[in-house]
């Protein structure tokens, strides 16, 4: 079968062929806004139930897809960019983390995020 990225935007691919379709990306912003509030929604139940946040979750991506599609971006692709970034920025805290003679595990979060930010703000100054 295809991929479920591919899969989400053919079915909305389909859906928009009979007029059942967002006008253009704001609306489908606000309703990726709309999920993460269900979302959050679900976790101020105690317990929260695993089912209902994967459902809520499977809808806010379902969203993500529709915005791609509607911004003509590849998600898959969109996708795969977050993932280098982010592992490029945590390998330069784990290099700075041990410049510094150090782990990252031996950091507290605020020490973490602050060599997070250091990464974010050299690839900023890179561009």
């Amino acid at each position: 079968g295809l991929p479920e990225w591919r899969r989400a935007i053919a079915l909305q691919n389909r859906a928009a062929e009979v007029g059942f379709d967002w006008p253009g990306p704001g609306p489908v912003l606000e309703k990726l806004d709309e999920e993460v509030r269900e979302l959050n929604a679900e976790f101020d139940t105690d317990p929260p139930i695993t089912e209902r946040v994967e459902d809520e979750l499977g809808d806010l991506l379902f969203v993500a897809a529709n915005l791609a599609r509607h911004l003509h971006i590849d998600p898959a692709r969109a996708l795969r960019r977050a993932n280098a970034k982010f592992e490029r920025r945590f390998r330069y805290m784990e290099a700075h983390a041990h410049e510094a003679d150090c782990e990252l595990v031996e950091l507290d979060l605020a020490q973490q995020e602050n060599l997070w930010q250091q990464a974010k703000d050299e690839e900023h100054d890179a561009d």
